[in-house]
């Protein structure tokens, strides 16, 4: 219990809220800071050659000396991928269970991280106390073993935070949900629930994982030549599907993938995975055994597997090439925005002789509770004040109107924006102002250096390519001594647009001629006027504008 009342009470929402991944929240209490999860998100199609997203920190470099802790409730990386850009700043213990450590410790060390971190292991009955609350937690059922509930308990009741979960009646043991476990917190009283919002649009329960089971070994026993089986490297529950299904039907498992190797290593010496002994092959075996007794399981470089089927496809995989009679299965969802990415990489290994098994509900189902599932973690908690967490708006909506369905008044009910600070006084919800928040870019090395502006040159460049115009000239005697050279990337082939360079390095010799008469010119604006210009003229003769980038030497 706590050890005195808790007069102030904040949720705040760094990342999650209107978006799939990027999950971070904040639970403020009295002047204690407690960071729930610290994911990241993957860019976005407009984000040129961004790598990673993760949610904007500033907030917590302001008040560091009040960040207490931080808790994860499982290893996936959009709840932990985020944890690295914490730790080099802020020097603060991390609770999570021994899976949900090994995966944050691997992804550190990916990311390059060489401080010193303070790894605190937690398992469902333990409780941490630190400051005037207690953290307690309870297991949840989700395609990863090790996944929590974690609960901030204070006088004023509990602040409950689902993490990713569903129920389904035939998990095994490894994956069981604490149901008991969450009934009595509910008894004992819940201030506000934050619950998973990923399949709040999706009526129903969500299809059980027993039926994967049974439907991928059918699929094993029909199939004639090799299986690829691709799924998310950090999906231990898919992939012990796999290994059971290769098992039954007499085949051999390699495991290819520098993001899947990694992770199933880890699941393996902390004993997460089961695996038959001699089940598991190295990948230059494959060619050593017949089609037949063959499964390769892989994912990409991002622990996600279209990319790396599109390479098997072109026939440009390092390890693995598809081949006639192959059968691919892809049991992953759909990443936002990737289903064109999906259905042309399908195209693609139909082309190149393989049967595509894809989109089939009972290969891959979600890990998610749907409407029934969120509607039962409601009753459970009975919470008196509700926020849905986890999802784009519409989800989150939906999972509103869950909400109303279970009893719960608009009132009840609050859906703040990232950033924005909800207090929670004498039971009610009262938004208290706004923090910073936001995208921050990682490129390479590169922590949010490259921004909107860049972003936007990236944009054009890829849309008209660019231009860059050289002049030398001499200040003193007032002429042009070379140039202008006109060089073109990805604007028109010059060769076949001569006339239209000519034109252009006349333009801008005239621009420059005219200029260094004077008596008096500065640089910028010699440089400004050869961009203004020579944009105008080739959008009236071309209707592109390409980037111009101007280079004036004085010898």
């Amino acid at each position: 219990m706590a050890k005195k009342k808790n007069k102030n009470i904040r949720i705040v929402a760094l990342g999650g809220m209107g978006e799939i991944g990027k999950n971070m929240f904040l639970c403020e209490v009295d002047r204690d800071i407690f960071v729930i999860d610290a994911g990241l998100m993957f860019p976005e199609d407009e984000m040129l050659g961004i790598d990673i997203v993760i949610p904007d920190i500033s907030y917590l470099l302001e008040n560091k000396e009040r960040v207490k802790a931080v808790f994860l409730s499982h290893g996936h990386e959009d709840h932990i991928g985020a944890l690295s850009y914490i730790l080099r700043q802020i020097k603060v213990p991390v609770y999570g269970t021994e899976l949900t450590l090994a995966l944050a410790a691997a992804k550190l060390k990916e990311q390059e991280f060489n401080g010193k971190t303070d790894f605190n292991e937690i398992n469902s009955d333990s409780v941490i106390e630190i400051g005037n609350v207690n953290v307690s937690f309870f297991k949840t059922n989700h395609s990863i073993p090790g996944s929590v509930g974690i609960c901030i308990n204070t006088t004023e009741g509990a602040i409950v935070y689902t993490g990713d979960f569903k129920f389904d009646q035939a998990a095994t043991e490894l994956y069981k949900p604490e149901i008991g476990k969450m009934a009595a917190i509910g008894e004992k009283g819940v201030l506000c629930l934050l619950s998973d919002s990923t399949e709040a649009e999706k009526p129903g329960y969500t299809i059980s994982e027993a039926n994967v089971a049974r439907e991928m070994c059918d699929t094993f026993y029909s199939a004639s030549g090799r299986i690829i089986a691709a799924c998310f490297a950090s999906d231990i529950n898919r992939i012990q599907h796999i290994f059971d299904s290769a098992e039954e039907t007499g085949r051999k498992v390699a495991v290819v993938g520098k993001s899947l190797e990694r992770i199933y290593h880890i699941a393996v010496e902390l004993g997460y995975l089961d695996i038959a002994e001699g089940l598991i092959i190295p990948a230059s075996e494959i060619g050593n055994l017949p089609d037949r007794e063959i499964v390769i399981l892989m994912t990409g470089s991002q622990g996600e597997p279209i990319e790396g089927l599109q390479k098997m496809a072109r026939k440009s995989h390092r390890l693995v090439n598809i081949k006639e009679g192959d059968t691919v299965l892809i049991a992953a969802s759909t990443l936002r925005g990737s289903e064109l990415f999906l259905a042309k990489t399908v195209d693609m290994l139909l082309r190149a002789g393989a049967n595509v098994v894809s989109n089939k509900k009972t290969i891959h189902v979600s890990s998610h509770g749907s409407q029934e599932e969120l509607k039962f973690m409601i009753n459970l908690m009975r919470p008196k004040l509700f926020i849905p967490v986890h999802g784009e708006f519409r989800m989150l909506k939906a999972h509103e109107k869950v909400a109303r369905e279970c009893g719960l008044t608009r009132e009840q009910i609050y859906i703040p924006d990232n950033g924005e600070v909800v207090e929670i006084k004498d039971g009610m919800f009262i938004p208290a102002g706004k923090v910073p928040s936001g995208n921050i870019l990682i490129d390479g090395i590169g922590v949010g250096d490259v921004g909107n502006i860049v972003l936007r040159d990236r944009r054009l460049l890829s849309q008209d390519g660019t231009l860059i115009v050289v002049v030398t000239l001499s200040r003193k005697e007032r002429k042009i001594l070379a140039g202008p050279e006109i060089i073109s990337r990805g604007f028109v082939y010059v060769r076949e647009s001569e006339k239209l360079m000519e034109e252009s390095g006349k333009l801008v010799r005239d621009i420059v001629e005219k200029n260094i008469s004077r008596d008096f010119f500065d640089w910028t604006s010699l440089k400004q006027e050869i961009r203004d210009d020579l944009n105008k003229y080739l959008f009236e003769r071309t209707k592109r504008r390409p980037m111009i980038l101007p280079i004036i030497m004085e010898a």
